[in-house]
């Protein structure tokens, strides 16, 4: 067996992201669509475990990311803090969205060891294999996490609950559940056999899954439809929002987005603030804060060229606002720890 560092340990050198370099990822005509659209995660990490009772795993804390487990064959249960302990079957999909420090356990009394002390067979830098357990009753789960830098994907992680579970083990003849049966089958196949390209199938699988959970997450649950989700599903609203999404360095203003959506200035930015909770400007302001600390954090930009990326006339004028907003200058927070997570 190949002993090599810890799972985390491995996670934290993936920790690059990916950047809007030029890139427009704001390709859809639907707002909500665009912020889905950017939760396509980099810096992924897949194990197949294959465990036998009693065993149990305890998965640490990993800020700006999320955890997510696919259980191929048995059982297991879902232990997050201030959650209820979660059964989890054949075909469920569990989702852990702000990266909560959490354990999977054969049974409630079974004893848990850090993932971070076990060993692994390490098929690529990204896939691992894990046997582990004490012989008796045997599970299958795939787990993996992935992360996530662009300020939308921020924004609509920080409104999802602890966990998310999907039960593709109930017997339902819904399109979605087939499909849903489906994709597991196709990863617990692919996990078995890891055939050339088969990391890859698992990457673009399972990227569907939590978005598809998050999806499902938000159509069902009443917070799914206030706040900044459901300004972005408000047509005129969410087309503001898009706007500014797109080009954060645009000198936008509220008379210039009221006209793009049709509205009188004094409506929209009624509007606007009813439904966003803060106003126009300070939304925008915002939004290009949380760009720029995207690309302080992930890219070796000078400040000067940052502030003119994002439209400001001056490095000064850059840092005042940066400062205002995220409460340190653009300089401190290139090695403050905890600017690196999530707003």
């Amino acid at each position: 067996m190949t002993v090599r560092p810890g799972v985390l340990d491995v996670l934290r050198v993936q920790r690059q992201t990916e950047l809007m370099r030029g890139e427009d990822p704001w390709t859809t005509p639907d707002p909500l669509g665009e912020a889905l659209h950017v939760l396509r995660m980099s810096g992924t990490f897949y194990c197949r475990s294959e465990l036998t009772a009693p065993w149990g795993l305890d998965l640490p804390p990993e800020p700006g990311s999320m955890w997510f487990h696919v259980v191929n064959s048995g059982t297991c249960l879902l232990d997050v803090a201030g959650e209820e302990l979660r059964r989890l079957e054949r075909g469920d999909f569990a989702l852990v969205p702000h990266g909560h420090g959490h354990r999977l356990i054969s049974s409630p009394d079974a004893p848990s060891e850090s993932v971070e002390e076990l060993e692994y067979d390490y098929a690529s830098d990204r896939y691992a294999i894990l046997r582990y357990g004490g012989g008796g009753e045997s599970a299958n789960i795939v787990c993996g996490t992935v992360r996530f830098g662009h300020p939308a994907a921020r924004n609509l992680v920080a409104l999802l609950p602890r966990t998310i579970v999907r039960q593709g083990s109930l017997e339902s003849s819904s399109p979605e559940a087939d499909w849903m049966r489906s994709t597991l089958r196709l990863i617990a196949v692919e996990g078995r056999e890891l055939r050339p390209g088969g990391e890859a199938v698992i990457q673009r699988l399972s990227d569907i899954l939590v978005i598809q959970a998050i999806r499902s997450w938000i159509a069902a649950d009443p917070a799914g439809q206030t706040g900044w989700l459901g300004a972005l599903q408000d047509p005129r609203i969410g087309r503001a929002m898009s706007l500014v999404h797109r080009d954060p360095a645009r000198a936008w203003s509220v008379a210039s987005l009221a006209k793009a959506t049709a509205m009188s200035r004094s409506a929209f930015a009624a509007r606007f603030t009813e439904l966003v909770g803060e106003s126009v400007m300070q939304y925008v302001t915002r939004w290009r804060m949380q760009v720029a600390l995207d690309w302080l954090q992930t890219d070796d930009v000078p400040v000067t060229a940052l502030a003119t990326r994002l439209g400001y006339a001056s490095e000064a004028a850059f840092s005042r606002a940066f400062k205002r907003t995220v409460g340190v200058s653009p300089g401190a927070c290139r090695t403050s720890t905890e600017l690196r997570r999530p707003a």
